[in-house]
C-alpha cells in the first residue's frame, strides 16, 4: 500500500475519532440542558443551569439536577412527563433529520460532511437504544418520568419507540451504510471498521456496558441486549457484503 494512502487513512481515522467525541459531548450537554431548560420554562426551577457536569468522554457523572421527587409527589403531572421526556423527543428529531438528509443528499456530499451526519444519526440512535430498549420499565430516569407524568403503562412508549428505532436502523444499515463504500474508495476494511464501531456505540458503549456496570441486579441483565444487538448488526452487515460480492441486488 502506498505511503500516501496509509497517511490518508490515518488522517481519516483521526478525523472520525475526534469528531465522534466532539459530537458526543455536544449531545450529552444538549440532553441534560433539555431537561433543565424545560423545568425552568415550566416554572419548576429558578434557573436553566442546574446541570451537574460529568465526564464528556466516558459519559459518566452527568445529571440534569432537576429534583423530581421534591417537585412531583404523585403520578399524573404532565410537567414531569415533559421535563423527563423532552430529550427523547430531541433525539428522535435529530435521528429523523440526519437520516432524511443523508438519504437524500449522501451521494454528492463531501466525505467529511457525510461522516459528521452519519455520527449524529448513530449517537442519537444510541441514546434511544439506551432508554427505549434497555430502560423502558425502570421507574426513574427519562422513560420512568415520562410514564409517571402521563400516568401510563411503559408499554406504549416501548412499542412506539422500538418501532422507530428499528425503522431508523434499517434505513441506516440498508440505505445509508452503502454510501460508506463510496466515501472510502470501496475499502472493505474501512467499511467494517466504521459500521462495526457504529454498532458498538449504539448497543454497548452508550447503553449495554453502562447497564452492566452501573445498575443493580436484576436490571444489569438488560445490558446483555446490547451484545445481541451488536451481533445482529454485524451479521446484517456481513450479509450485505456477501450479497454485494455475489452481485445480488
Amino acid at each position: 500500500m502506498p505511503y500516501s494512502s496509509i497517511r490518508h487513512r490515518i488522517k481519516g481515522a483521526a478525523f472520525l475519532i475526534v469528531t465522534y467525541f466532539v459530537i458526543q459531548s455536544i449531545i450529552v450537554v444538549a440532553h441534560e440542558h433539555a431537561h433543565s431548560g424545560a423545568a425552568w420554562l415550566l416554572g419548576y426551577t429558578s434557573t436553566p443551569f442546574t446541570v451537574m457536569w460529568g465526564n464528556p468522554i466516558t459519559i459518566m457523572g452527568w445529571d440534569e439536577g432537576v429534583p423530581y421527587d421534591d417537585l412531583f409527589h404523585s403520578r399524573g403531572c404532565a410537567a414531569e412527563a415533559i421535563i423527563g421526556g423532552v430529550p427523547l423527543l430531541m433525539h428522535v428529531i435529530l435521528v429523523a433529520v440526519s437520516l432524511l438528509y443523508l438519504w437524500r443528499r449522501a451521494a454528492p456530499m463531501r466525505a467529511s460532511v457525510f461522516f459528521i451526519w452519519y455520527l449524529v444519526a448513530v449517537m442519537n440512535l444510541a441514546e434511544l437504544v439506551a432508554y427505549i430498549f434497555m430502560r423502558p420499565f425502570i421507574p426513574n430516569g427519562d422513560t420512568g418520568r415520562f410514564n409517571e407524568g402521563f400516568d401510563i403503562s411503559p408499554w406504549p412508549l416501548f412499542f412506539v419507540g422500538s418501532a422507530f428505532i428499528l425503522a431508523s436502523m434499517w434505513i441506516l444499515a440498508r440505505r445509508i451504510a452503502p454510501q460508506i463504500d463510496l466515501k472510502t474508495d470501496g475499502s472493505l476494511l474501512e467499511h467494517k471498521a466504521i459500521t462495526w464501531s457504529a454498532g458498538f456505540v449504539m448497543f454497548l458503549w452508550s447503553s449495554g456496558l453502562r447497564m452492566i456496570w452501573l445498575y443493580p441486579d436484576p436490571q444489569w441483565k438488560t445490558g446483555l441486549i446490547g451484545i445481541v444487538g451488536l451481533a445482529v448488526w454485524i451479521l446484517l452487515d456481513r450479509q450485505r457484503d456477501t450479497r454485494n460480492s455475489l452481485n445480488i441486488v
